[in-house]
């Protein structure tokens, strides 16, 4: 359910995101978000975007590690 949850809030806050998530433990992530919306954008403002849309999940402890990768859909 924590993927469910993850991946919604990405999607909610960047809404034509196309998201991969992988966990093998529940706590620890590994992400790659593509959307058009990072066009024109640094890979550290991309990167905020998707922190930013998970910023209470990740505060809450309730993910430890989330490897982050973005790509611009062209």
């Amino acid at each position: 359910m924590q993927a469910q949850l993850i991946e919604n809030k990405i999607k909610n806050a960047i809404t034509d995101a196309e998201v991969t998530l992988e966990s093998a433990d529940g706590i620890h992530y590994s992400a790659t978000v593509i959307s058009a919306e990072f066009a024109g954008k640094s890979r550290l403002e991309q990167h905020r975007m998707v922190m930013n849309a998970l910023s209470d999940v990740i505060a809450s402890d309730e993910v430890h590690a989330l490897a982050l990768k973005t790509l611009v859909r062209e």
